[in-house]
């Protein structure tokens, strides 16, 4: 079961919207956000909507306050609606209401998931380079991910959208092209530059950017 947040973040002009997203991937930006490659918060934009996906409520409450601060600074207007995936109603609702039977144990084990991805990330090095997919469905999305992970990638799955990364771009481009050969159909690959590169001498010795941004692509 997924437990994602979703922030939706209105600024009313679409002008507004790209800038907004283009800030949030500057690796130069300040923020109170984690520094793991499980941790990253997916971001795509609608319009004159921004959508932020994360795994926690605090992490999507700290997204809202690093684009409040953003806002500030350039006088945007900003409106803000927070919203949790159910996975029995398959919608996004209202943060508040209760999971369905069981969820406690379902966070258990995504808690226990995160540390071990943390663990292998910190052995392994941070990936320089990454492969960005986004599906068709969450449905789609899931499948990809547990294959993927049975493989022995590292993904991050928020929604639609995944994250892997790779040592090099070489290998990014290798992998891109297998992921587009076994994604369901109608799923977007792409393969860039990561985060600042990170190596296990001196972790996190550059800025560390926590927002994937997922240009021109809408929130679903």
């Amino acid at each position: 079961m997924n437990d994602d947040w979703r922030l939706r973040v209105d600024v009313r002009e679409d002008g507004i919207a790209r800038e907004l997203t283009s800030r949030l991937e500057r690796s130069d930006l300040t923020h109170a956000l984690g520094t793991a490659f499980d941790e990253r918060v997916i971001v795509s934009r609608d319009g004159s909507e921004v959508f932020c996906y994360a795994a926690t409520r605090e992490q999507a409450e700290a997204t809202r306050g690093t684009i409040d601060k953003l806002a500030a600074e350039h006088g945007w207007e900003v409106e803000f609606a927070l919203h949790r995936w159910h996975p029995a109603a398959e919608r996004w609702e209202d943060p508040d209401r209760p999971l369905p039977a069981g969820s406690e144990e379902a966070a258990a084990e995504r808690a226990e998931l995160m540390e071990q991805e943390r663990e292998e990330s910190a052995e392994q090095a941070y990936p320089e380079f990454e492969v960005r997919v986004r599906c068709v469905s969450r449905g789609d999305a899931s499948a990809l991910a547990r294959q993927l992970r049975e493989e022995g990638y590292p993904v991050v799955q928020r929604g639609e959208f995944l994250v892997l990364g790779a040592a090099d771009e070489d290998s990014a481009r290798e992998l891109a092209a297998r992921v587009r050969a076994e994604a369901p159909p109608g799923s977007d690959v792409v393969a860039e530059g990561s985060v600042p590169e990170v190596v296990s001498e001196a972790p996190f010795a550059t800025p560390f950017n926590p927002f994937a941004v997922f240009g021109g692509l809408g929130g679903g």
